[in-house]
Order: structure tokens, then sequence, then C-alpha cells
């Protein structure tokens, strides 16, 4: 899908304001990113079919009779393959954003901005939209030659075809994202008979606008002024982490030369200085000038200095992932590996390691019946028949199984107390049931005031689905 680097000037197309303007921003210079290959770019667009192949796909996939992953909000639960959490399971949210955290914490203590440059929404869709544009207007110089043409019936028909592809693509994605909040089956029948909400037309329009603006237009603007990472990510860097580095003393003093001339007696390093490595950015950096806060670590400069250096029958790795000190000290990969283990990646890792522990226990552990316990306040307690006294409670019991069971309801706590009112409840497949509870209890019991009682609730047929839950027994 891409073209082998070539040596040619770096070009972009200035947007220069008035001489009499005054700005408060740099002025965006359009980028045209050059096409190459390597292994890093055909990483990078390994990941981009696996994590849109799972994106686009995942939310057709059928589980146990309904959508596999479902955050469905109008019922307020979280379907996620063989598991159901609802507005209560909020703990395994935490976990699951604190294993996020300590994850991008580690990864870029270790090596840079991995995420940005491979894995990131907005990386993805830019290197689609550009894929596109490329398929459509040609390669890098046809693109800077097109836009510099005026408006004729074949540069029309051209962005005109191209603006479609990117709207419907941009609409297909606000679509799927809609589909992963509302079923998605339902959604596409809404949306082939015109019937569609104003919350779903909403979230399809604007997440579409999103991905059409940010993947079209704005790209690096996003990475470069939007986006937070790119701005605190220097403090999560330290001398031992990989980034891709220039080799300075390898490569200086740069300049042109013919293959066949003996460049180091002429006092010249291993940079031919064509700027292909500044042609292939997609934020327009020069890696050269050292790595700045724009730099997404997506390798591209790797895969095209490589190409050049192959040309050129010298060593890769002119430009290549390495850190400040494995420059400083002349390392081999050896010493590199050894020094990802420090203090700083240590902690991470074993902080990380006890989070996913604790999900993934809280996760098999986990007891698929959930209850409320809540007094009912119109009759706090009343005297019935046989000299005792009645609480009235009401059970939210919420089965988060996905088949129908029958719970046996008990009490305890109190001397002969009892449920009066009906003891076994069956609660559909996924689902809450309220129930009303009548507890009585003998007068004489206990002293006047309140007493601790518990509820036990019991799956039939499931001894191990068992929950206990505390509550307050008046006697007046």
């Amino acid at each position: 899908m891409s073209q082998p680097a070539s040596a040619h000037e770096a070009r972009v197309i200035p947007v220069v304001p008035a001489p009499d303007e005054d700005t408060l921003y740099e002025v965006r210079k359009r980028i045209y990113p050059r096409a190459v290959t390597g292994r890093f770019a055909t990483w990078r667009w390994t990941l981009v079919w696996v994590t849109q192949a799972i994106f686009y796909g995942l939310c057709w996939l059928d589980w146990n009779g309904r959508q596999a992953v479902l955050f469905h909000l109008v019922e307020r639960k979280f379907y996620i393959f063989g598991w159901v959490f609802w507005p209560q399971d909020v703990f395994f949210l935490t976990l699951i954003l604190l294993i996020s955290a300590f994850s991008l914490f580690l990864f870029t203590a270790v090596a840079g901005r991995l995420f940005c440059g491979y894995a990131c929404p907005q990386t993805v869709y830019t290197e689609i939209f550009m894929w596109i544009e490329k398929k459509i207007e040609g390669d890098r110089a046809k693109r800077m030659k097109l836009d510099e043409q005026p408006m004729s019936a074949r540069k029309f028909r051209l962005k005109a075809t191209k603006q479609a592809v990117w709207i419907a693509l941009a609409l297909w994605t606000g679509f799927t994202f809609v589909g992963y909040f509302t079923p998605i089956k339902e959604l596409a029948r809404e949306v082939a008979s015109w019937s569609l909400g104003p919350w779903e037309t909403f979230w399809i329009l604007f997440y579409g606008f999103a991905t059409y603006g940010n993947a079209g237009y704005m790209r690096e603007q996003v990475c470069k002024y939007m986006c937070p990472y790119a701005r605190f990510q220097g403090v999560m860097f330290d001398p031992d982490t990989l980034v891709i580095t220039y080799d300075v003393e390898r490569g200086e003093s740069r300049g042109a030369r013919n293959k066949k001339l003996d460049y180091k007696a002429a006092g010249l390093g291993d940079c031919v200085d064509c700027g292909i490595c500044v042609q292939v950015c997609p934020t327009g950096i020069d890696i050269r000038n050292g790595l700045q806060y724009e730099c997404i670590g997506c390798a591209a400069c790797i895969d095209a200095c490589d190409q050049v250096m192959e040309k050129m029958d010298y060593p890769k790795g002119l430009i290549r992932y390495s850190t400040e000190n494995a420059l400083k000290q002349h390392w081999g990969r050896r010493e590199i590996v050894a020094h990802l283990m420090r203090p700083r990646t240590l902690v991470y890792t074993s902080i990380l390691g006890v989070v996913i522990a604790g999900f993934l226990y809280g996760l098999t552990t986990r007891i698929p019946l959930r209850v409320d316990v809540i007094r009912d306040r119109a009759t706090l307690a009343r005297e019935v028949d046989d000299d005792k006294i009645e609480n009235v409670f009401r059970l939210q019991v919420m089965n988060t199984a996905e088949e129908a069971r029958r719970f046996a309801l008990g009490v305890s706590g109190l001397e002969n107390i009892e449920i009066a009112s009906e003891r076994i409840v069956e609660v559909p497949a996924a689902s809450t049931k309220s129930v009303i509870v009548q507890v009585v209890a003998p007068e004489h019991s206990a002293g006047k005031g309140s007493h601790p009682i518990f509820f036990e609730i019991k799956a039939i047929n499931h001894e191990d689905v068992l929950v206990r839950e505390k509550a307050s027994f008046l006697l007046p």
C-alpha cells in the first residue's frame, strides 16, 4: 500500500499571512507525508488492520442470543461476552482504568510513545485517510502538484471522490461507535427505516464529524496541540528510555555525495542529507534535530533512512530506536535491554501486576447475584397477630447470570425471626426483580430499638451462589 522512499527534497506549502498581520501561533505548513515501506511500516499497518477488524467487527458478534459486547445505556448493563456488569460493578471499571494508566506509564518509560505511533485512533485513522487520499489523488508529488493547480474538472472529480469516500468511512465509523451503546442490529434497522432517535443521530454525526475532521484535515495538529500526552510525556522519559534517535556522532557532518566517494576521507558522516526522514514524518519534524515533543514514535524515519543506507551500502541504523545513555556510551543491544529493568519500570510493573491480579481475582470470584435491601419508609414497624412485630423491606434481587434462576430467601439475627411473605423468587436472566418481604419477630425477642439482622439469598440448585446482606429490625 506504500512505495519505497527515494531521495527528494522535503516540500511543504505554507499558508503565509499578510505582511501586517500579527499572529499569536505558528502558521500551519501543510504536510504531505511520503509513503514508506519497511518493518516498522508493516507493524503499523498490521495494527491498523487488527484494531479496525476488532472495532468494526466485534459489535456484530453474537453471544448467548445477544450482542457479544454491548454497553447498553438504556438498560444500564454492560455485556462483555459471558459477563454482565451493572452500575454496582463500578469497582471493575476503576481497575480497568488503573490498568490502562499504568500500562501507558510502563510502555512510555520503556519505549516512549509506542501507543501513539502504532495504536492511537488518531494515528490509525490518519493512516487510513492518507491511504485513501493516495489511492485517489496519487503519490506525494502528484498530490502537491494537484493542489497547486487551479480548479478543473479533473481536480474537482478527484477531490469530490476523496471527500465522498472519507465521509462514507467517517459515518460508518460513527454508526459503529454508537452500535456499542445501542444494539447495532436494532440501530441498522432504524437507519434503514429513517427512524433514528435524536441521541443516536447526534452521536453518529458527531463521532463521524470528529473522525473526518481529525484524520482528514487536522492530522498532526491533533498530536501537536490537542493531545495532552505530547506535553507530559517528557516526565516519563529518562536516559534509558528507548526512543527514536539520530546518531549524531556517526551521521555528522552530513552532506550529499557520490556513492563511490570515500566520504570519510572527505570529512563527511553517514548522513547524505537527502531529507527523506523529514518527508515521511507525519508531523513534519526533522529527527536529526533531536527528540521533539511532536515525535509520535511511528518509526517511519527509521524505515526511510535504512532504505537510503542500504542503497549507499552503509550500515543501517543511522536513525534507530536507542537510548540517550546508549548513544553516549556506545552500548549494544544487550546493554540496552539490561537497562530496561530499572527502579521506575520495576515499580510500574509491580503495581500493574498487583492491579491485574486483583482484577482477575475479582472476576473469577464474582458471584452472579446482587441484592439491595431497602426499608419500607411508610411503615417502620407494626404489631401483628400472636404478639409479633412486623418490618417490611423491599429487596432488589439482581440476577447477573444469563439464565433464569430461582432464589430462596431467608433471614437471621433475632430469635425466632422469620419471613412471613413469599420465600421463593424467580428472576429472569440478566435482570432485576423487586420483592416486598415481610419479616416478623416475637415482641420480646430482644430489647426495644434497632437490631441487626441478615437476609440470606441463595440460588436453588446453585449452592455456591449465595449473598448475605445486613439490615436493621425495629422493635418498638
